[in-house]
């Protein structure tokens, strides 16, 4: 697969195996862009960027292999699809899974250590306000639910966001993107604009 700009940009997918496809799917549309959701390989490779959503990732895993998704998706990020990964989404991307289930794989591409629930049950979710310097002013509203953690971050990916803590919550290599929190579920959409912006820089084509 690679890149080819004068072809301009197809279709923005979003992963609709599992998990909350829908409301990214509302979010990209409202930038005016042509979303398809993907569930199948053919769909796959008419798109120029890709959002894997929040959900359970062991689930999502699961269903990409059943699908015959995983290898294909796994090819495109290596050959530069422009991806954003929220959440389950996240942990999907991310080289290392801490806390996985067994035989759980991700499709890897973040060079980063990715811990799952993180932050506990879903009991324990909670929303704060960060900074985000890349994304300037006002603080991002960022909502959390049985969120990842970004726990080691290699030299190849750059950390664009955390807590008070210190712990990582956003991250971005490339054309790959990364969010522990939801940023669908609020009415600030600087994230999604961030990635789409890269689809359109981008032209990816398979």
């Amino acid at each position: 697969m690679a890149g080819n700009a004068s072809r301009g940009v197809g279709p923005v997918g979003v992963l609709a195996l599992q998990g909350d496809f829908r409301e990214h799917a509302r979010v990209l549309s409202s930038f005016g862009a042509d979303v398809i959701t993907v569930r199948r390989p053919s769909e796959l490779a008419l798109v120029s960027g890709l959002v894997i959503p929040g959900g359970e990732s062991s689930v999502i895993d699961k269903l990409s292999r059943m699908f015959g998704l995983a290898e294909p998706l796994k090819a495109a990020i290596a050959a530069g699809l422009p991806v954003y990964g929220t959440c389950a989404g996240l942990i999907m991307l991310a080289d290392t899974v801490r806390d996985a289930i067994a035989g759980q794989q991700s499709f890897g591409g973040l060079d980063i250590v990715v811990r799952r629930n993180a932050f506990g049950n879903q009991r324990e979710s909670f929303e704060v306000d960060i900074d985000v310097p890349e994304l300037g002013d006002p603080a991002v509203h960022a909502v959390f639910i049985r969120a990842p953690v970004v726990e080691e971050v290699g030299e190849r990916a750059s950390i664009l966001a955390a807590l008070d803590d210190g712990r990582v919550i956003a991250v971005e290599q490339g054309n790959l993107l990364g969010t522990s929190f939801h940023p669908e579920m609020t009415d600030d959409y600087r994230f999604h604009r961030r990635f789409y912006n890269r689809v359109l820089a981008t032209a990816f084509h398979s």
